[in-house]
């Protein structure tokens, strides 16, 4: 598959969350005459079990996910990298306790931590993203530990030590440009894990709170209707499905384009 298909569905994600502060919705908006309506000309989606429309609701949790996963990934992102790459940098006793950090935070599931960190601070969006980020800034610090473990003993990052540079400008200048191409396919993967982590928690009701909109909660308002009602959970559902899939698809085509092993390997220019 082409890489600009699922470009363009994330294009498109984007530009929907973006559209929710421009578009005059009315997604909490109740219609009793409509409860239940499946889709038809006055609403493309249908209308949930309170009569809400639930196109406009389906692009505000398109916003919630958005807004989540650039913020969880970011901050995760960050402070992953910062502490694998001065706990391999400077190593020693601040390296051991790293990684036995490192090591606590692996030997529990990671949605499960999140779950009960998301418990423990409440239900609500900002907490969402703090147990998320709290939780997924290991993989950024494995990963940028073993990279750095790596590169610096390569010849130049010793030429700059010896030319008297010191540790934080050899970490930014000559270590990070040289990490960037795993760390933004890791974060290219974290986009996906991000929005089903969130949908899921939305779904177990620490997340978005009503009247407010996200996949999760939709998909979980609308179970008890499946029967009746299916449209109420398969526009979240596929909504779900298209942006995680075309987080993937692009990730892998990422990893192909920029792992230069890989490229070699293959004899691609």
């Amino acid at each position: 598959m082409r890489v600009w298909f699922p470009a363009g569905v994330l294009a498109l994600w984007g530009l929907l969350a973006i559209s929710v502060w421009i578009l005059p919705l009315t997604p909490n908006l109740i219609h009793l005459e409509h409860i239940l309506t499946p889709p038809g000309p006055g609403a493309w989606l249908g209308y949930d079990d309170l009569g809400r429309d639930i196109g406009e609701r389906l692009l505000v949790g398109a916003r919630t996910s958005f807004l989540v996963a650039v913020w969880v990934v970011s901050l995760s992102a960050l402070l992953g990298t910062a502490v694998g790459t001065v706990s391999a940098y400077w190593g020693g006793l601040w390296d051991r306790v790293i990684v036995q950090v490192i090591d606590i935070f692996l030997a529990f599931p990671g949605i499960l931590l999140a779950i009960a960190l998301a418990g423990l601070l409440g239900p609500g969006i900002d907490n969402v993203v703090m147990a998320l980020a709290v939780v997924g800034w290991v993989g950024y610090a494995r990963l940028s530990r073993a990279q750095v473990l790596s590169l610096k003993h390569r010849e130049h990052v010793m030429a700059a030590e010896s030319l008297g540079s010191g540790r934080v400008r050899i970490m930014i200048r000559h270590l990070l440009p040289l990490m960037a191409a795993p760390l933004i396919i890791e974060a290219t993967f974290g986009v996906a894990a991000v929005v089903i982590a969130e949908a899921g928690l939305s779904f177990l009701g620490l997340g978005v709170q009503p009247p407010g909109a996200s996949w999760g909660a939709m998909i979980r308002d609308g179970t008890r209707y499946m029967l009746v009602a299916p449209h109420l959970v398969l526009a979240p559902g596929a909504a779900i499905c298209a942006v995680v899939l075309s987080v993937n698809l692009l990730g892998d085509r990422l990893r192909d384009r920029l792992d230069k092993r890989l490229i070699t390997a293959t004899g691609e220019t």
